[in-house]
């Protein structure tokens, strides 16, 4: 049962024009463009620090911008107090009222505009949230994850335009979060209505929204669907935020054909010209970058089985870590030139017992599954903040 009927995507955009915010010296934001479609699942993402937050509260009206603009559904917005926005928010913190159920939690705007009848409207809002059975219960007999929906079901029973969730999960253990974001998705796409959400988990952002914002020393690095971002980053930042990616600097041999013909210590490498990020120019130099997941690891003895066609380098591997799904291998080779060692990530369906620590190994795979980013820009860009802090 849904709380609201669907809206049209575009009677609840967002738009942020020339935005920006300073605190004297320093710049949290830097004037940025952005527009969150109506009725999309938005997120901010990025580390600590980045402006993500201090953009959601300047669109919530709980930070005034230095410059620029809010609109929210075609109406300018800045100049509105946070009471008169069409907006709620959801914190990490529920904020739920210890002494009230969970019904008079959940009811609590509506009696505070005046309305008398909330028994449907309460009742719909919790079938939404699946804690029909718990309306008289109080929020510390529930678990941080049925709270968080209490505070969801909250925020939305006021019919906002848009919801906005700064870090909602971050106070949750890993399995309930994870349920959560699939909980999250759900209740959005049931109600049909815009969700901004703030956090610096990666997963979090790809599993919940349609769109991405990575953000960055108060900049937006990269827009764009999820799988764009994880399988075209356009920086080094981007490259190694949003999950793992193995950079390796390469000279450019000849960039006149659809696919570049690079040199990376002895090995010669493919790149498609259309996956590269910058325009290549023979004698050049690049990134070529690889996921972990996309590259296969046989053993040197067993060299002559690689198919024709893709890339390959020598190494050796140096630590082995099974984790269950998958075993995760760091291997040195000479295409780092004494860098970082290169990550593998090979799924457990038939391993070979020869992969241990020591042995001497062939990379490889498919040029296409490469991406080209400027050699100018530092590989270990966005290293630290992957993790999430």
């Amino acid at each position: 049962m849904t709380a609201t009927a669907p809206t049209e995507r575009t009677g609840t955009e967002v738009r942020l024009t020339k935005i920006s915010k300073s605190y004297g010296a320093f710049t949290a934001v830097h004037p940025l463009d952005l527009t969150v479609p109506g009725g999309s699942f938005f997120a901010l993402l990025g580390a600590s620090g980045c402006g993500k937050t201090t953009t959601l509260r300047m669109i919530a009206g709980l930070e005034d911008p230095s410059s620029g603009t809010v609109e929210l559904a075609g109406a300018d917005v800045t100049a509105l107090p946070p009471h008169k926005r069409p907006v709620n928010t959801v914190f990490q913190s529920y904020a739920l009222f210890p002494h009230l159920d969970i019904y008079e939690n959940v009811a609590f705007g509506l009696r505070r505009r005046g309305i008398k009848s909330v028994k449907k409207q309460v009742g719909d809002m919790l079938d939404l949230v699946q804690l029909g059975d718990f309306a008289r219960r109080k929020p510390q007999q529930l678990s941080g994850g049925q709270q968080q929906r209490v505070a969801v079901a909250r925020a939305l029973i006021n019919h906002p335009q848009v919801l906005l969730l700064d870090e909602p999960l971050g106070a949750l253990d890993l399995k309930l979060r994870r349920q959560m974001q699939l909980e999250l998705k759900r209740i959005q796409t049931e109600v049909g209505i815009t969700f901004i959400h703030v956090t610096h988990d990666q997963e979090e952002a790809m599993t919940m929204a349609d769109t991405v914002a990575v953000m960055n020393g108060g900049r937006v690095e990269q827009l764009g669907a999820p799988a764009d971002l994880y399988e075209t980053p356009r920086t080094t930042f981007v490259a190694n935020f949003l999950g793992t990616s193995n950079l390796i600097a390469a000279d450019v041999l000849d960039a006149s054909g659809s696919d570049l013909v690079l040199q990376a210590a002895s090995s010669k490498l493919a790149l498609p010209a259309e996956r590269c990020t910058v325009t290549p120019r023979t004698g050049g130099r690049l990134l070529i970058g690889i996921r972990p997941e996309k590259i296969s690891l046989t053993h040197a003895d067993d060299a002559g089985t690689v198919p024709d066609g893709r890339n390959r380098v020598t190494g050796r591997i140096a630590t082995s870590s099974f984790i269950g799904v998958s075993t995760q291998y760091l291997v040195d080779s000479p295409v780092t030139a004494g860098a970082a060692p290169l990550a593998v990530y090979e799924q457990n369906i038939e391993r070979d017992r020869r992969l241990v620590p020591g042995a001497e190994v062939v990379l490889h795979w498919n040029p296409g599954h490469s991406f080209g980013l400027d050699a100018a820009q530092s590989i270990e860009a966005g290293t630290d903040a992957g993790e999430g802090t």
